[in-house]
């Protein structure tokens, strides 16, 4: 028998104030972290990009997961499960699979071959600028599709801790998130960046965790019990938990969710932040080690979020979940609420104000890696690498040496000079003749990158608080399975691989990708649209990945049959060698 929708929950007004202090302390606690770290840097790129390499694979682990457990998957996921029930657990099922491709294909290989993005995988035997710049563009396109995605969970949940809807709350949030990763990046760089995301994956699972407990108390561990209430209060009956109720309506949906979860399979190893976490341990073992904490931790927090999800329905509602936030973003929270006693209590407020306060410190920290990885791309790969070239290598003669990461050979004389310019080779000429960049100039563009990636995420997240944050990361994954995917395994594994053929790879992904999501529901044509007024969308699909994809995958095989030039076996050689033994290795 169907039972009553829960009566609405939203937090009374005079309750707000100890989730605002929350807040607050968050925000104190990662500025301090930013801070300390900061004046424990060392300077140079190998600190501001990977954190002195020095973390073990422990902390290094909870940093990953840190990194990919984002507002996606603390609001988005557990909302989508809220308002879809099954369909919803899909996402979740998506995200965890994804991690079997990264730690048996790339965690290892990408570590030993390269020294700071994607880009310097590429590089080791496609030496080209256009092969940088291309995947420099891409991965900066990656990051702000995905930074979008957490600063709308960001407006939404302070918004919901405020008691408003209104849109100028929403947007203020959003402009101060995008204030506070800037400062993260410029002052602490990566240590900082992974401290603050091992605290952040501590508190996450900690507080999953006392919800998870709490409602399984509630249900007297009766997991059946709790599907029937879900379904029940989900407007939606039996329906709830069969597949279909978003997905199932027509063969375009269903053919949506195929494209869906083919990019959260292949889009996690092609994410730039993820790749760059390799890079802040010392080995590729430490990385594989990384990876296997990661995936424990990632699969006991999913598990979590689906048991969230089905607890928010049960005893929230979904009508009352899409009533505070459309998107279903703010279940989690809302939870809490009833967990702790209920809007009133004490015990609810309590514990609404402290789950609140850790999805802001989820945010906090994802923004600040994604921040991290886009201006390091754009530093490193695009303004250093592509525009102003990199040091001419010299070929043979006495004192010569391979330099830490095997990017450039640097006579000994001038490794005795010292410094970060003359691990660069900074000092001599690119090979076009155009002056060398130091380090210091290259981590000073980073920062100011960051600066103007921080501004750019910020305008766009102003037009997309309306979507739900899980659909935005899964927009983030398709482009980083089209455009970084495909160039990545064919520079690892096919050694015939030309230079023509990795631009074409990421630009025949990346360039589809995004025109289709431009042309696509989630643009145009629907309620819930960034436009909602006008209708120029003629892509049917919400999620491009079925199409862009393969479409990277083919641009870059044409591109490499029609190569005027063959590919270098000595330096397919080279990467073979440094991405299976670590000889060479930063």
């Amino acid at each position: 028998m169907r039972t009553a929708t829960p009566p609405p929950v939203a937090p009374a007004g005079d309750h707000h104030d100890l989730a605002v202090v929350l807040f607050a302390v968050i925000v104190l606690v990662t500025l301090g972290i930013t801070f300390w770290a900061g004046r424990r840097r060392r300077g140079g790129a190998d600190d501001f990009y990977a954190g002195g390499r020095d973390f073990t694979p422990l902390q290094n682990g909870f940093a990953l997961s840190g990194d990919y457990l984002s507002a996606a998957s603390f609001l988005g996921v557990a909302g989508l499960i809220a308002l879809f029930g099954y369909d919803g657990v899909l996402y979740s099922i998506g995200f965890l699979v994804a991690w079997l491709v990264v730690l048996m294909l790339v965690a290892e290989l990408v570590r030993n071959a390269g020294r700071y993005t994607l880009a310097d995988v590429l590089a080791l035997r496609l030496r080209r600028r256009k092969v940088r710049a291309a995947a420099g563009g891409a991965s900066v396109v990656v990051t702000l599709f995905y930074l979008v995605a957490q600063m709308v969970g960001a407006g939404s949940l302070v918004a919901l801790l405020l008691g408003t809807n209104s849109a100028e709350a929403r947007t203020w949030t959003i402009v101060a998130v995008g204030g506070l990763m800037i400062v993260y990046v410029t002052v602490g760089g990566m240590r900082a960046t992974t401290w603050i995301q091992i605290v952040k994956a501590f508190l996450l699972v900690a507080g999953s965790v006392l919800l998870t407990v709490l409602l399984l108390l509630r249900f007297h561990g009766d997991v059946a019990e709790l599907m029937r209430q879900a379904a029940q209060h989900s407007g939606a009956g039996q329906r709830y938990l069969e597949p279909g109720l978003k997905y199932g309506k027509s063969f375009t949906s269903r053919l949506d969710f195929f494209s869906l979860g083919l990019a959260l399979v292949l889009g996690t190893a092609g994410l730039p932040h993820i790749l760059s976490r390799f890079y802040t341990v010392p080995t590729a073992r430490a990385a594989r080690r990384s990876t296997m904490w990661a995936i424990g931790l990632v699969g006991g927090f999913y598990l979590m979020a689906i048991a969230l999800g089905l607890g928010a329905t049960a005893l929230v509602g979904s009508a009352e979940v899409r009533h505070a936030n459309a998107a279903g973003n703010t279940a989690v929270p809302l939870l809490a609420l009833v967990l702790g006693g209920g809007n009133g209590s004490t015990g609810g407020v309590v514990l609404f104000a402290v789950i609140s306060a850790i999805a802001f410190a989820t945010i906090l920290a994802v923004v600040a890696g994604l921040t991290l990885a886009s201006s390091a791309a754009f530093a490193h790969d695009i303004w250093a690498g592509a525009w102003r070239g990199r040091p001419r290598r010299p070929r043979g003669g006495r004192g010569v040496r391979r330099a830490r990461g095997g990017r450039a050979l640097v006579p000994a004389s001038r490794r005795a000079r010292g410094g970060a310019d003359a691990a660069t080779g900074a000092a001599g000429a690119t090979a076009d003749g155009a002056p060398a960049t130091t380090e210091r100039q290259e981590v000073l563009v980073a920062r100011i990158a960051a600066v103007g990636i921080g501004a750019v995420a910020i305008v766009l997240s102003l037009f997309a608080q309306q979507l739900n944050v899980a659909f935005l990361v899964g927009l983030a994954f398709a482009v980083a399975a089209s455009a970084n995917l495909p160039v990545l395994l064919y520079s690892l594994f096919w050694r015939r691989f030309t230079p023509r053929g990795a631009v074409w790879s990421v630009y025949g992904g990346l360039i589809p990708a995004v025109v289709l999501v431009a042309f696509s529901p989630v643009v145009s044509g629907t309620k819930v649209a960034l436009f909602p007024g006008v209708d120029f969308h003629w892509f049917p699909l919400e999620n491009p990945g079925i199409v862009s994809i393969p479409l990277g995958f083919l641009a870059g095989w044409i591109g490499t049959l029609t190569s005027p030039e063959p590919a270098d076996p000595d330096r397919y050689a080279e990467l073979e060698v440094r991405s299976l033994t670590g000889a060479g290795a930063a």
